[in-house]
């Protein structure tokens, strides 16, 4: 095979793969401790909203990830009010957060900026540039294109895969945090605040939310679309449950889709030996439809966390 058309796809791969993996981290880190978090498409649609808002009208990428990560976290801790203080049902927080970021965003859109829900552009001293911009003439396609042509949030999303698994496999709080979600009852005898730990959970949980949002707008868009996160938030949570909600997993997970979603475009176009040209809404359609097949297949193998989803109340 052509080594540039390796690298074209090794590059669309990581690119597309960076906000699900992001999001499918933040979704562990909530679900390890016993929330549900249905609403990761509903927090990463806001916090696009809020960076291409903050970075159109500030002209600053910190802005831009401050009032992302605000918008964000604010979400996870209306999640954590109605769910963790007030026991109320956590899918039904998650999808009414959904459906409030799908409106929202639109209706201050067009009350801000008068663009039919859309942004002005964020300008190019906003955006995420590669880190190496000719990496690629030194290095080659492969390694230069291929690895080495990305900017910051992409090598950060990959190195918070093991920080996260450091996180919860070999610290204090991540053993309690995955204690909450497996016995929070001993986790409370032993002094501990389940609800402080929850609340936690969910804040990082927030800021991941917040990084992917920023990312489609600061290193793929130039400014906000409505819907623009099309269904990413439901196929991390997908990457999340085929990887059995262990950090390793959701990254090879994450990288599966975004290789199919690659390849997708790639094949877009082209005519297939002894098929033709394949029609464009059924190459769209090929990650979403291996979320249904992954989910199909393995969600009976995958052992959620004993507390997923169940309130606690703390006896008295």
């Amino acid at each position: 095979m052509d080594e540039a058309l390796i690298a074209t796809v090794l590059a669309s791969t990581l690119r597309v793969a960076t906000p699900l993996l992001l999001c499918a981290l933040a979704g562990l880190l909530s679900e390890r401790a016993g929330v549900i978090d249905i609403g990761l498409e509903g927090k990463m649609l806001f916090a696009a909203f809020a960076a291409a808002s903050a970075g159109a009208v500030g002209g600053s990428t910190l802005l831009a990830l401050a009032a992302a990560g605000a918008v964000a976290v604010a979400l996870s801790w209306v999640h954590g009010l109605a769910c963790v203080s007030h026991r109320g049902d956590q899918v039904v927080s998650g999808v009414a957060i959904n459906l409030i970021a799908a409106g929202l965003t639109v209706v201050l859109g067009i009350a801000w900026f008068g663009e039919g829900g859309q942004t002005p552009p964020v300008g190019p001293e906003v955006r995420l540039a590669a880190l190496w911009p000719g990496a690629g003439a030194a290095f080659g396609p492969l390694l230069g294109e291929g690895l080495l042509g990305h900017n910051a949030l992409v090598y950060l999303a990959l190195a918070l895969v093991p920080a996260v698994w450091w996180l919860l496999f070999r610290t204090r709080f991540g053993l309690r945090l995955r204690a909450v979600g497996e016995k929070a009852r001993m986790v409370d005898a032993a002094g501990v605040s389940v609800r402080g730990l929850r609340y936690a959970a969910l804040t990082l949980n927030g800021l991941l939310c917040a990084l992917a949002g920023s990312y489609l707008v600061l290193a793929q868009n130039a400014s906000f679309v409505p819907h623009m996160t099309a269904g990413r938030g439901f196929m991390a949570l997908a990457a999340m449950i085929f990887g059995k909600w262990h950090p390793v997993g959701a990254f090879w997970a994450c990288l599966l889709f975004g290789f199919l979603d690659a390849v997708a475009i790639r094949l877009q176009g082209v005519r297939l030996p002894g098929i033709g040209e394949l029609p464009v809404p059924l190459i769209q359609a090929l990650p979403y439809l291996l979320t249904v097949l992954l989910l199909a297949g393995f969600i009976g193998r995958s052992l959620a966390p004993a507390e997923l989803g169940k309130p606690y109340v703390k006896e008295r």
